[in-house]
């Protein structure tokens, strides 16, 4: 049992013991000794359903649409879906040409369809966009519709190579985080200030009913992107997504959806790639993600509201995918307390200056939750500015993030694995004392230019199999 490690390269070995760790659990399986779990990814795409539609077309020009750029055509896009809905489905096509729009709400059996030099434009006046059924930041709300909403439907997508441009920048939306970086001025209204973000957990918290969250107008609380809330059997597939106000890709209480050929650029505050959201059965593939925030960040609902919902995330599979900059390529958390289990990465480039961490987990006490079972193989990361693989029981945003809720993080496993520059550790691992951080594996993994080996608290069974660091093999530790 580790209790506090920190080893450098250069022979320097620093041990702070802090305290006799006593762990009276029974012992669970290593991620290595787990029964092949590829065998389970295989299934899940097997037997995953997926999105057919008829080959009718309903063109939005048909329906009234201006492709001019100022023109608001929120009513051509609301008729031609409805249209192709009541008629069994197919295709609503946006042809080449920009077209402004509020929010467009999907329909059953509908497939938005871009053409390749079709570009919607996503108007800047929150009043386009009515108040639904969401979720900021892991607690449900009645606020902003998103750009693309999907609620309760089946057999539903957005298709093609045109481009979904929100806009967002630093004289709008992006203000509303309330930070420095992207444009706040003081006395702007923001998430942060006590009346908005705070007033919705402390709601979550005390029990009140999702209708009566009530926020949108003077709240100041950004919308997703894309949501998809529960909605089951579903596509995304090669559009391309820029200038996001908030998260991107919101998959919530979803299943059996995919994600395919996706290209996100939107560097803004918390414009996350990807966010898997009490959701299962998700495949990200050929995806490429440059973000403000996590290129995917999976999730299970943040404090009370998570476990309220009490729906792990779980077969997140993400295959062939480049990342370039963001906080994580593939993390999980923070907002994370109904727990997830299964995910599956492998094929993925990573790399870039402004890349914080390849594979990160975050949670903490208020949090709570089970992580578990996490896979990644045949990886090839560039740069990466911190670390390799971070896993941490304390992450801490908004001000103390400690309760009662302690978590669990067990068998993680990465294999087949270079790394060029690997930042400050290898592998970064915090656990509490009365749940420790436990059976992690890296096997056959290549780690250059990294300042110390590894910094680890709280951890049980590490292995290290095959796995070299600065050109030194690593033994395992226990």
């Amino acid at each position: 049992m580790i209790t506090n490690k920190s080893i450098t390269l250069n022979g320097m070995l620093v041990l702070t013991f802090l305290g006799l760790l006593v762990v009276s659990c029974a012992k669970q399986p290593s991620a290595a000794s787990l029964e092949n779990p590829w065998k389970k990814m295989d299934l899940v795409l097997k037997t995953m359903p997926q999105t057919h539609f008829s080959n009718k077309v309903y063109n939005i020009n048909d329906f009234g649409a201006v492709a001019d750029g100022k023109t608001l055509n929120t009513a051509a896009f609301e008729k031609a879906i409805k249209e192709c809905s009541a008629n069994g489905g197919g295709q609503v096509l946006v042809p080449n040409g920009k077209y402004l729009t509020g929010a467009i709400h999907l329909e059953s059996n509908v497939n938005l369809h871009l053409a390749d030099k079709a570009e919607i434009l996503f108007s800047l006046d929150p009043k386009d966009y009515p108040m639904v059924h969401t979720s900021w930041e892991g607690t449900e709300v009645m606020n902003y519709s998103p750009l693309i909403y999907a609620k309760n439907k089946t057999n539903v997508a957005v298709t093609g190579k045109g481009t979904l441009n929100g806009q967002a920048d630093s004289n709008n939306w992006w203000i509303w985080a309330g930070s420095k970086n992207y444009g706040w001025k003081k006395g702007v209204p923001s998430q942060n200030d006590p009346t908005n973000r705070e007033v919705l957990v402390d709601m979550a918290e005390k029990g009140v009913p999702v209708s009566e969250r009530v926020f949108g107008e003077g709240r100041y609380l950004r919308p997703n992107f894309i949501e998809f809330f529960e909605c089951n059997t579903a596509l995304i597939k090669d559009v391309t997504i820029i200038n996001s106000p908030f998260w991107i890709l919101h998959p919530i209480k979803t299943n059996n959806m995919i994600i395919d050929g996706v290209t996100v650029n939107s560097h803004g505050p918390n414009n996350d790639g990807c966010d898997p959201e009490y959701s299962q059965n998700i495949v990200i593939k050929n995806c490429t993600f440059n973000t403000g925030d996590d290129c995917i960040a999976i999730k299970s609902g943040r404090d009370g509201d998570g476990r309220r919902v009490a729906i792990p995330s779980k077969n997140i599979i993400v295959q062939n995918c480049k990342m370039i900059d963001g906080h994580g390529g593939v993390v999980i958390g923070s907002e994370i307390s109904a727990g997830v289990n299964n995910v599956f990465v492998e094929n993925c480039v990573m790399d870039s200056p402004n890349l914080d961490r390849a594979i990160r987990i975050k949670t903490n006490s208020k949090r709570g939750g089970v992580i578990e079972n996490i896979f990644v193989r045949n990886l090839e990361v560039g740069t990466v500015k911190e670390c390799v693989l971070k896993l941490n029981m304390f992450y801490n945003v908004y001000g103390s993030q400690t309760g009662n809720f302690i978590p669990t993080i067990r068998n993680v496993s990465l294999e087949n694995v270079n790394v060029k520059n690997g930042g400050k550790y290898s592998v970064w691992a915090d656990g509490y004392a009365e749940s420790p951080v436990e059976n992690i594996t890296l096997k056959n993994v290549k780690i250059q230019k990294v300042d110390s080996l590894y910094l680890l608290k709280n951890v049980k069974n590490i292995n290290f199999i095959d796995t070299y660091v600065n050109g030194k093999k690593v033994e395992s530790v226990k």
